[in-house]
């Protein structure tokens, strides 16, 4: 009989889990969605390839409680739990799967994200990890199924498999986290067949959405970012060819139209883009395709941006982080205030809309800082903004200068980019910091000008204007004032 795997998203606020660089917090956002478990998705294509019984479920995303999991455990009886953990909600997820397995001890536990990433023993120490069997902080589609393999078949290979870390005489053993798969033209696409696509939407018409990972490494530098880390630095593109396909078995087996083009560095390559929208340009798909992705703001080319928008494209999302010079060499982004500003104007010059992404609460920053971020965001002024606080997370050289300064409180083992766990600065407190950013939230959406834009573009589709009214009381909710709010 073929061994089963449970594979899953267990009842959670929402996060994006599947994102490793990026676990964001979506109830305290202002208009992130949602995105599709690809994890799990390539969990369970290359685990079925090899003949064994999936079974795929997401319950944060359905809404789904811990009884509901319950229950499907017990129905499915499965041989191996193969479960995706964010950072912010690793202790809720550790004791989740405790009153799981607590009758099932035989039950195989594997738990996949970018926490265990190579990770030191002092952070194992702080994690309840005795109902635990493995650990996988690589890549996990390249290894999971020769993992499981290994653990039935041959438990002398566990060693051998990179990026991962298992248990030894109830001691922790790392494998190599050095290397990476070159060829992400050999991945499985995620079976989709699994998953209830309707649940994960583009944010404005709440049709479905589709993320397809389109590289993977990243060359740049930034001290607050994973994947360097993660991924490395080297960067791995999937061949423009191998990533139309997916989007063609996306549009004829699923239905799907609207598409997350997943990628830290979408646009570094100009050819290799050009020969991605040239593809969907050339093909059935043109005119009957949307998509986003996000860009870094240097190198970047209008005519990539240009010929980004003819293929489809609607919105892209850069990484704007600062307004402060000194910060943007500090965080090592390489890039200027200027760069920011031409990005902005490539993007809207093309006819794209722009979602800004920017970081604020780093360790050197007074409120000079936070006022050129303000600054920053009224001249690029973009359709979308999220506002995150610096979080100084394990493996990233932020980490290391918020240790030293003696700014981090607390472990960052349970906190994200709306809850950080750091005191502040060295010259603000952390409720100051907070206060700021939701003045700043709501200044920026409640502009009349801001307004105005926002219902002519929703008033002439039902679906716009709902979805808009929706993210606008999640934004007013999420930022209404604080007792005892900080005043400068």
């Amino acid at each position: 009989m073929n061994k089963k795997i449970f594979v899953f998203y267990p009842p959670s606020r929402l996060y994006q889990r599947g994102e490793d660089r990026s676990q964001g917090n979506v109830e305290d956002s202002s208009a992130t969605t949602i995105r599709a478990p690809n994890d799990l998705g390539y969990a369970s294509s290359t685990l079925k390839q090899k003949n064994y019984q999936v079974k795929l479920k997401d319950y944060q995303s359905e809404n789904l409680n811990f009884d509901i999991l319950k229950s499907d455990f017990e129905k499915y009886a499965p041989d191996v739990i193969f479960m995706s953990i964010t950072n912010a909600t690793i202790y809720s997820d550790l004791e989740i799967i405790s009153e799981l397995i607590k009758d099932h001890p035989n039950t195989v536990v594997i738990l996949k994200g970018a926490l265990f990433f190579n990770p030191d023993d002092q952070m194992l120490k702080l994690l309840p990890l005795e109902n635990i069997n493995y650990l996988i902080g690589g890549e996990s589609d390249f290894v999971l199924a020769d993992l499981i393999d290994a653990h039935f078949n041959n438990k002398e290979k566990i060693k051998d498999i990179r990026g991962i870390s298992y248990k030894e005489n109830e001691k922790w053993i790392k494998t190599d986290f050095s290397s990476w798969e070159k060829d992400l033209d050999n991945l499985i696409f995620p079976d989709r067949s699994e998953i209830n696509n309707k649940l994960y939407i583009r944010p404005d018409t709440g049709e479905s959405q589709a993320t397809i990972i389109t590289s993977r490494g990243c060359p740049s530098k930034c001290i607050f970012c994973l994947t360097p880390t993660i991924s490395g630095t080297k960067l791995r593109l999937r061949s423009p060819e191998n990533i139309h396909k997916e989007i063609i078995e996306c549009y004829e087996k699923h239905n799907i139209r609207n598409f997350f083009f997943r990628s830290d560095t979408f646009t570094i390559d100009r050819r290799w883009v050009e020969r991605l929208c040239n593809l969907i340009i050339e093909s059935n798909l043109h005119n009957k395709i949307s998509w986003v992705a996000n860009s870094r703001v240097k190198p970047l080319q209008k005519e990539t941006l240009v010929i980004m928008k003819k293929a489809g494209c609607w919105l892209v999302a850069f990484g704007y982080e600062s307004g402060s010079e000194e910060s943007l060499i500090k965080i090592k982004k390489g890039c200027t205030l200027e760069d920011n500003l031409i990005a902005a104007k490539y993007a809207k010059e093309a006819g794209l809309k722009t979602f800004g992404f920017f970081l604020i609460g780093l360790p050197w920053e007074d409120i000079s800082h936070l006022e050129d971020t303000k600054k920053l965001i009224y001249q690029t002024n973009p359709d979308f903004i999220e506002i995150h606080l610096a979080v100084p997370y394990y493996g990233t050289p932020l980490y290391e200068l918020a240790k030293e300064e003696g700014l981090i409180d607390k472990s960052v083992l349970g906190k994200d980019y709306f809850n950080s766990p750091t005191v502040g600065t060295k010259h603000l407190s952390m409720n100051q910091i907070e206060e700021f950013k939701r003045k700043l939230t709501l200044s920026f959406h409640l502009r009349p000008s801001y307004l105005t834009k926002k219902f002519i573009e929703s008033v002439t589709s039902y679906k716009v204007f709902i979805n808009y009214a929706k993210y606008a009381l999640k934004l007013l909710k999420n930022n209404l004032p604080k007792k005892n709010s900080i005043k400068f």
